[in-house]
Order: C-alpha cells, then structure tokens, then sequence
C-alpha cells in the first residue's frame, strides 16, 4: 500500500465520521476550565507571602542591621 492510497483511505474513513464533535469533545474544555483555576488558586496562594512574617524581617534588621547594595549575596 503506498502512502497515496494510505492518505486516500484515511480521508475516505474520515468523511463518515456521524456525530457532533463538540459534543463529543466538551470534556476537553471542562478540562482546560478545571486545569485554569486550580493553577489560578496555586497562583492565588502565593499572594502576599513577602509580608507575612514582616515581624521577622523587622528583627533580623534590628539585629543585623540594613543591608548594603553590594552585599547582595553573589
């Protein structure tokens, strides 16, 4: 069988698909829909982590005092 006549069969079985793809397929959105707000609520969560423990950060800077510019950890 060449690659011809494998592309002409493969057309010839696609033109007879009966039903509706979108409905067939809605799962797919649901999917992505359900995939969004989980990765929206990952997101969500890291809001505002940086003054979180602000009474930390004011006693390391009590204790150790305001950090220069060049001493930038690298």
């Amino acid at each position: 069988m060449t690659f011809a006549s494998l592309i002409a069969l493969a057309a010839e079985e696609g033109a007879h698909h009966g039903g509706n793809a979108q409905a067939e397929t809605w799962w797919i959105g649901a999917l992505a829909l359900v995939a969004f707000i989980a990765l929206s609520l990952v997101t969500l969560s890291y809001r505002n982590v940086s003054n979180r423990h602000a009474h930390k950060a004011a006693a390391y800077t009590e204790k150790h005092g305001t950090p220069t510019p060049e001493a930038h950890g690298h």
